[in-house]
């Protein structure tokens, strides 16, 4: 925000030097960014953070330095002379879309005369690198940037049946704003429309039909204001900002609106002669009370290791706009202004009287009492989840959550619904809240090993947006894996990170066809009978259609699931007292025996001696085996955790888990 010195002492006495006025406003929360020299007068660039929209606007700025040094704020009253018709009787407002437009006035002037402004206009808007165009337009353009009200001029004449509509674009609707580009209206934008067609893209920009020329006569003045979120969605989707966008984004002051029309109207009475209809056209409910701030005064020493007497933080307060409502020795009770949004909690309160009686009247080694913060639940999971996969060599990547059509039809495991779609695209094409993480991880995957980096093991873990119908979509929290490694081995990464959760946690594998992925070589994962998650190869035409020069697999997690099951609080568990002995199987099955089932059975026929069975390879030999025959080969750890376990017991064991697999996977012990 660029404001110029001799316009404000328009508002306030600046008996201090530029020097000392840009250092306080930088130690008060306006950070100064520079001051150039324009003709007679000072450009002063301030940076306004997004929670000051009130300092977008001379008069902002003006009461900040009021406050600082307890001078006087002077804000013209606003009282234009009425002297025309009822405006009921010339125009009327409606809004058909009050979610984009809460409120929307209107005032009729007519009989101006156009032509150039004032030169004390001219050099006040050349100081903020604003070129004259004619007195209208130029004040509105001075309102805005005296109160930060947006306003716009129509040329009355040009608004067909004399009426002014709010709503949404019809399908196909364009319109050709002042710039002279013609621009596609979407839904969701809010349009100022007359009888017949758009007159402008509310809080935007104004269209060229109805703008100010010099044939103008009769001129309707807006005042509004808009939804945020739509202004800026309309302003990124037509990549046309303006200096009303930027202040509509931020939200401005509802209690500032009718000053703003009064003080343009008074101005163009001034500069631009005419008659001002009597009254105004006010479409909308009336802004929300504010509610009450209270301010513990004990709070303040607390916060800020320092103590600020109860006179001077209740002259703060109400100084800044804030009216007191309550005060004693314990406590100051405040309702904000309506320009201070932000303003809506205690430490709010304590902030301001921070910045106010001065950050450098705090000592830097004041001691303020810190509580330690707890971490969430999910965090502690999660960094343990890190911790893991960082020792296995993987590294985390940190990708967008939109993709383009293509990726997000790639693959999505959690639903079959279609992708929520952004009016606004993150970059060219994305525009797809994605549904899987796989997906955009094998894109990484790719683009490293385009950059000679083939040994990229990466994981992510974000948010994917499962879509609901009309509902909020349902952001779950995903864990996901790439790697060059074997389905073997990633499945192992999974069950490192679970004993690490949870040493008792076993996982299953269930048969599950996906997308991308090899049908023989990927599984639905389960635990405890839930839903955890999805593990594969990527097939030969997953490996093309992402353009994979080596063998992938993939994983994807859900970390409910895994907090869910996580076991934060160690555990001591004595050491074994008795020694384990260890035997290897190697059972002959029909090829569409699984791994899985044939482990669940070794487990069960083996209890109360279990204590580890891993994998070690599968062995295919069709003259050896025979046809359609393969041999697992694992290793089988045994304890007795009452006494030693002989070797003939662990035989027996042996013995029986042989038997059970003839019986239920027609198995054959292998010599």
């Amino acid at each position: 925000m660029i404001v110029s010195w001799n316009w404000l002492t328009q508002y306030v006495p600046l008996a201090m030097s530029r020097e000392e006025l840009e250092h306080r406003l930088m130690m008060s929360g306006l950070n100064h960014e520079g001051t150039e020299t324009v003709g007679d007068d000072l450009a002063i660039d301030l940076e306004v953070t997004s929670n000051r929209p009130d300092c977008l606007g001379h008069i902002g700025v003006a009461r900040e330095i009021a406050v600082l040094w307890d001078e006087k704020l002077t804000i013209p009253p606003a009282k234009p002379k009425e002297a025309g018709p009822p405006v009921n009787k010339l125009v009327r407002v409606r809004i058909d879309c009050p979610e984009l437009c809460f409120r929307y006035t209107a005032r009729v002037v007519r009989g101006v005369k156009i032509g150039p402004s004032p030169d004390w206009m001219v050099r006040r808007l050349a100081t903020l690198g604003i070129a004259p165009i004619n007195n209208v337009v130029d004040i509105s353009n001075y309102v805005l940037m005296e109160c930060g009200q947006p306003l716009h001029t129509f040329d009355f004449a040009k608004l067909a049946g004399g009426q002014i509509i709010v709503r949404e674009p019809s399908p196909g609707e364009t319109i050709e704003a002042i710039d002279h580009k013609t621009y596609r209206l979407e839904p969701g934008t809010c349009v100022i429309a007359d009888a017949k067609y758009p007159v402008a893209i509310g809080g935007v920009m104004g269209g060229a039909v109805t703008e100010i020329s010099d044939r103008t006569t009769d001129i309707l003045v807006e005042a509004a204001e808009f939804d945020p979120l739509a202004i800026r969605g309309a302003a990124r989707g037509l990549n046309l900002h303006s200096d009303s966008s930027y202040r509509f984004e931020r939200r401005v002051d509802p209690g500032n609106i009718d000053w703003a029309s009064r003080r343009c109207c008074e101005l163009i009475l001034e500069l631009a002669g005419g008659t001002l209809a009597g009254g105004v056209v006010d479409v909308g409910p009336a802004a929300p009370a504010r509610k009450t701030v209270v301010l513990r005064l004990a709070q303040i020493p607390r916060v800020l290791g320092i103590d600020v007497p109860a006179a001077e933080v209740r002259k703060i307060l109400t100084a800044l706009g804030n009216v007191e409502t309550r005060a004693d020795a314990k406590r100051v009770e405040v309702i904000p202004p309506s320009w201070r949004r932000d303003l809506t909690r205690e430490i709010d309160l304590i902030e301001e009287v921070a910045r106010i009686h001065g950050y450098d009247r705090i000592p830097q080694d004041v001691g303020v009492p810190m509580v330690a913060s707890a971490r969430r639940p999910e965090d502690r999971v999660m960094e343990k989840v890190r911790g893991v996969l960082v020792a296995l060599g993987y590294d985390e990547a940190m990708t967008l959550s939109v993709v383009d059509d293509a990726t997000s039809a790639a693959m999505s495991p959690w639903t079959d619904a279609a992708p929520l779609v952004s009016r606004t695209p993150v970059i060219r094409g994305a525009d797809r809240l994605r549904r899987s993480l796989i997906p955009s991880l094998l894109a990484a995957r790719r683009t490293n090993q385009a950059l000679a980096n083939p040994e990229a093991e990466l994981f992510e873990i974000a948010k994917v947006y499962l879509p609901r119908g009309k509902e909020l979509p349902n952001e779950r929290r995903m864990l996901a894996l790439t790697s060059g490694r074997s389905f073997h081995q990633v499945k192992g990464a999974i069950e490192a990170v679970l004993a690490a959760l949870d040493p008792a946690a076993q996982i299953e594998a269930v048969p599950a066809e996906l997308p991308l992925l090899a049908p023989e070589r990927s599984c639905q994962l389960e635990l405890a009978g839930r839903v955890l998650g999805f593990l594969g190869e990527i097939s030969a035409e997953g490996l093309k259609q992402f353009e994979l020069r080596q063998n992938t697999t993939v994983a994807e997690l859900a970390t409910d699931e895994l907090l869910r099951i996580a076991r934060l609080i160690p555990r001591f568990a004595p050491l074994p007292a008795y020694p384990g002995l260890s035997r290897d199987l190697n059972l002959v099955v029909d090829e569409t025996v699984r791994w899985a089932d044939v482990a669940a059975t070794v487990r069960t026929h083996c209890e109360p001696y279990f204590e580890h069975l891993q994998y070690v390879d599968t062995y295919r030999d069709p003259k050896r085996l025979g046809p359609g025959k393969k041999s697992l080969l694992m290793a089988l750890a045994l304890r007795w955790r009452d006494g030693t376990l002989t070797n003939q017991e662990a035989d027996r064991v042996r013995d029986e888990i042989v038997a059970a697999c003839r019986a239920e996977h027609g198995a054959e012990l292998r010599a």
